[in-house]
C-alpha cells in the first residue's frame, strides 16, 4: 500500500491531490495537510474519495513535521508549502525515514536569493538513510530539466545552448494579480537576472534583457530575462552547455504596477513597524491581492513553456530542437478548478512520486530530476493533461539575442 502526504493548499495543492486520487493504483492513500486545515478539507471534499484524508501542520516547525510524519507514516511527501520550508521538511523526511518531493529549491525567508546549495548540502545524510529526495518536479523547475535531459539522451551528442522559454498569455480579467503565491513571484522578478556564459554566470539589471519571441499558437510575446533555478543543475549536469537562459512573458500593464509596488516599497520584505506592529510590505500586500487559487474561474488562454536547445546532434551535426507544452486554462480549470499555471506545477508533482512509487525513479540521495530518466515521466505528463511537441532544426529565434 502506497501512502502520500502532500503539504499545501494552495492551487498547485489542490492539482496534486487532484491527480494523486485519479490513480488509486498508485496513491491508495492521500493525505493532506497545511496550516490552515479548512483548506485541506474543502480539496478533500471536492475530491470525495475516502481514500483522501487531511491533518493540519506548521511547515516551519521541524517538530510538528516529525509529529505528523510519525502519525501517518508516508512513504513520500510531496512538499508544495512554501520554499522557506524545504529544509524544515527535509529534516523532518529523515528524522523519520521519509522520501522526499518539492517544486522549488530553498530561499531564507529575509533574502530574495535562491540556490541549491542548501538542500544539496542534504545529499549524503539521504543517501546514507537510503531515502530519495527528488527536487524541482514542478515544471520550470521540473519538466524543463526533464526535456533537457530527454534532449540529450535522444537527440544531442553535445548542447551548446539552452534557453527555457516560459509564456503566459491568459488573460484573468484582473488588473494586478499573480498566478503563484504574490510574495514568491514577486520578490522572484524583481532581484537581478543572471545567465550562464562560457562558464561564468552573467548578471543583469531587473528585466533588463528583453526580445519579443514567438510561442506555438500564441504568436510573438515580449519576453524578459530572468534567473530561475533550473539553470544551476543544468549547467552542472550538462557540462558541454555553453550559455543557458531563462525567459518569461509579461505585459506591459503588469510591468507598470510592478514598477509601481516596488516604487512605493511595497515589494519590501524586511519588517516595518506599523501602529505598533511589525509587518512585511509584501506579506501585506499579498494578503490583499487576488488569491491565485481564485483566478481559475474567468482565465482564458493558455500557457506555453518549453526548452530551445542548439549543438550537436548524434553524429556531430549541428541541430536546433524545440521541446514544449501548451496547457489551456479553460482546460485546467474544467478538471481541477485551478488555472493553467497551478495544474502545470501540480501534474508534474503528482508524476514525480508516481515515478518513485512504481520503482522508476528511486535513487537515495538528493538529485535533480533531471538525473533521473526521462522517457517514463515524459510519457505520464503527457497522459495526465500535459502533452509535448517537437520542432527539430527550424530557428530558434533565441540565437539573435
Amino acid at each position: 500500500m502506497n501512502k502520500v502526504l502532500i503539504i499545501g493548499a494552495g492551487g498547485v495543492g489542490t492539482v496534486v491531490a487532484h491527480k494523486c486520487a485519479m490513480h488509486p493504483e498508485v496513491f491508495n492513500e492521500i493525505v493532506i495537510a497545511s496550516r490552515t486545515k479548512s483548506k485541506c478539507d474543502a480539496v478533500a471534499k471536492a475530491i470525495g474519495s475516502d481514500r483522501v484524508t487531511t491533518d493540519r501542520v506548521d511547515a516551519d516547525s521541524v517538530d510538528e513535521l516529525v509529529e505528523l510524519f510519525n502519525r501517518h507514516r508516508p512513504d513520500i511527501v510531496i512538499n508544495v508549502a512554501l520554499p522557506y520550508q524545504d529544509l524544515t521538511i527535509m529534516e523532518a523526511c529523515l528524522q523519520c525515514g521519509v522520501n522526499y518531493l518539492d517544486t522549488a529549491n530553498y530561499e531564507p525567508k529575509d533574502e530574495a536569493h535562491f540556490e541549491y546549495s542548501w538542500q544539496w548540502a542534504y545529499r549524503e545524510r539521504f543517501e546514507k538513510a537510503g531515502l530519495t529526495a527528488i527536487l524541482g518536479c514542478g515544471f520550470d523547475p521540473g519538466v524543463s530539466g526533464v526535456f533537457t535531459a530527454y534532449a540529450a539522451k535522444h537527440y544531442f551528442s553535445e548542447m551548446q545552448t539552452l534557453d527555457i522559454v516560459d509564456c503566459n498569455a491568459g488573460d484573468h480579467g484582473k488588473a494586478f494579480a499573480t498566478n503563484f503565491n504574490p510574495e514568491i513571484n514577486i520578490r522572484e522578478i524583481t532581484q537581478n537576472g543572471r545567465y550562464y556564459q562560457d562558464g561564468k554566470w552573467v548578471t543583469t539589471g531587473p528585466l533588463e534583457i528583453h526580445a519579443p519571441l514567438t510561442y506555438p499558437n500564441i504568436g510573438p510575446r515580449d519576453s524578459y530575462l530572468l534567473y530561475h533555478e533550473e539553470l544551476e543543475s543544468l549547467v552542472q549536469n550538462f557540462p558541454t552547455i555553453r550559455r543557458a537562459r531563462f525567459w518569461m512573458t509579461f505585459g506591459q500593464e503588469y510591468l507598470t504596477h510592478l514598477r509601481v509596488i516596488q516604487d512605493i516599497g511595497m515589494a519590501r520584505i524586511d519588517e516595518i513597524e506599523y501602529n505598533g506592529v511589525k509587518i512585511v510590505p509584501l506579506q501585506f500586500l499579498k494578503a490583499v491581492l487576488p488569491n491565485p487559487q481564485d483566478l481559475g474561474e474567468n482565465y482564458h488562454g493558455e500557457t506555453s513553456i518549453g526548452c530551445r536547445i542548439a549543438g550537436l546532434d548524434k553524429e556531430g551535426k549541428p541541430m536546433t530542437y524545440y521541446i514544449y507544452n501548451n496547457c489551456s486554462h479553460e482546460e485546467a480549470y474544467r478538471e481541477t478548478g485551478m488555472q493553467a499555471v497551478s495544474y502545470t506545477t501540480g501534474v508534474p508533482a503528482m508524476t514525480g512520486a508516481m515515478m518513485f512509487l512504481t520503482g522508476k525513479w528511486v535513487k537515495p540521495g538528493v538529485h535533480n530530476v533531471e538525473e533521473f530518466d526521462p522517457d517514463p515521466f515524459l510519457a505520464a505528463i503527457a497522459e495526465n493533461g500535459l502533452p509535448w511537441h517537437e520542432i527539430i532544426n527550424e530557428p530558434l529565434e533565441v540565437d539573435k539575442i
